[in-house]
């Protein structure tokens, strides 16, 4: 579908003419009827799709038809990171070019100017405020932010926020929002907890949800099948003599990245760790080592699975099996991007054998099952839910014979 096919003002048309959008991508040709329409929306889309464009395009358009307060803040876009509030602050910016719609970009930073930067151009009102969660509720807890007005409330990478621990800070933003805004949700994946918020924030939504895509073939993936008490061995024995320029190992729990951070320490390895525990600027200081080859090996949570914009990752290890084969493909398309080769391990136990195969199933191959390096010794052999069950039925027949 072309943009000039949606209900779009012939302003917003010109600007998207001259930046050459010609064609919707999938996210947005199903979504912005949605928005324009003023129902709440869960979208449920990758990195990478134009899901940025497809929740400003249709706010700008409504915004730019007036009708709203002048001098208010409209619309607040909640980003999880730094980064990404200043990739859609500026994707704002050219959208809006041609239009007569304002927008302030809200995030955390060491410098006091900045911050009345932001407090003074809060309180003259934005129609478009994008903003991190922590730096929102620094200002809003100074008292002078009114969000009484707001028409139009987004959260971009919500799985992500919640990863990073900011499901309080969204609550008592709402708190201060108007029931009658409209609520729109971005989200990579589809969680319980992110099911539980939408819950409490959204009204009878409309749910679009884009099926995942495979991994670039250019990945290779492969897979070391282990007894859990080898884990740490194999760890050791992967960087015990040459360590790339920069590798993630990506793991499900903080405690597990707690440990893996501790034996590579251990080996005196140039090791940095990423989860909920650590606080943004924290987290910042981290990525900001990590991207400038000061720390060469990053130990993290799925907090970093999304939105991590490094081009030059060469491994990412899944130290254990990701919960479903979207976090799966999230994690792995951290590396071989840019025209790169990349590799990507996943370390898989006995328990996870069956979880690893509906992975397989999704990516309609057989990850390729490498040695365990010799000093680990012997793993478990790889048994598919089909073979598991010719196994008992033929330990069945036995029994029955004899």
């Amino acid at each position: 579908m072309k943009f000039s096919e949606l209900n779009l003002e012939d302003n917003l048309l010109d600007t998207l003419d001259a930046m050459r959008f010609e064609e919707c991508t999938p996210v947005q040709e199903k979504t912005i009827p949605v928005i324009l329409n003023g129902n709440d929306l869960i979208a449920v889309a990758q990195t990478g799709t134009g899901k940025t464009a497809a929740y400003l395009l249709p706010v700008i358009n409504q915004l730019s038809k007036g009708g709203y307060p002048q001098d208010s803040i409209n619309c607040i876009v909640m980003a999880p990171t730094r980064e990404l509030a200043k990739q859609i602050d500026q994707q704002m910016e050219g959208f809006s070019y041609f239009m007569t719609v304002s927008s302030v970009a809200v995030y955390g930073g060491n410098d006091g100017v900045l911050f009345e930067q932001q407090k003074k151009r809060l309180n003259l009102g934005a129609d478009v405020v994008i903003a991190t969660p922590g730096r929102l509720i620094s200002h809003l807890n100074l008292g002078y932010v009114d969000f009484s007005k707001v028409s139009f409330f987004i959260l971009d990478e919500a799985d992500r926020m919640l990863d990073m621990g900011f499901l309080e800070d969204i609550m008592q933003i709402v708190k201060h929002l108007p029931e009658s805004r409209q609520t729109i949700m971005f989200s990579a994946t589809m969680p319980e907890k992110i099911q539980q918020l939408a819950n409490k924030i959204l009204k009878d939504p409309v749910e679009v949800k884009l099926a995942v895509s495979k991994p670039a073939e250019k990945i290779l993936q492969a897979a070391y099948i282990y007894y859990e008490k080898q884990k740490p061995e194999i760890v050791q024995a992967l960087f015990k003599d040459e360590v790339l320029e920069k590798v993630i190992i990506f793991s499900s729990s903080k405690i597990k990245v707690k440990e893996v951070t501790r034996i590579l320490k251990r080996m005196e390895l140039n090791v940095g760790e990423m989860h909920s525990d650590l606080d943004q600027s924290e987290q910042e200081n981290i990525m900001l080592k990590f991207k400038n080859g000061h720390i060469n090996i990053l130990v993290a949570t799925d907090i970093v699975s999304r939105g991590i914009d490094i081009d030059d990752i060469r491994l990412v290890i899944n130290y254990d099996v990701p919960g479903n084969s979207e976090d799966y493909v999230h994690r792995i398309e951290r590396t071989a991007r840019a025209n790169n080769d990349g590799v990507a391990i996943t370390f898989v136990n006995e328990k996870d054998q069956n979880k690893f195969e509906v992975i397989e199933n999704f990516l309609e191959k057989d990850i390729y099952k490498i040695d365990l390096p010799v000093e680990v010794g012997e793993g478990p052999e790889y048994l598919s839910r089909v073979r598991k069950m010719g196994d008992r039925n033929k330990k069945r027949n036995f029994r029955r014979k004899n």
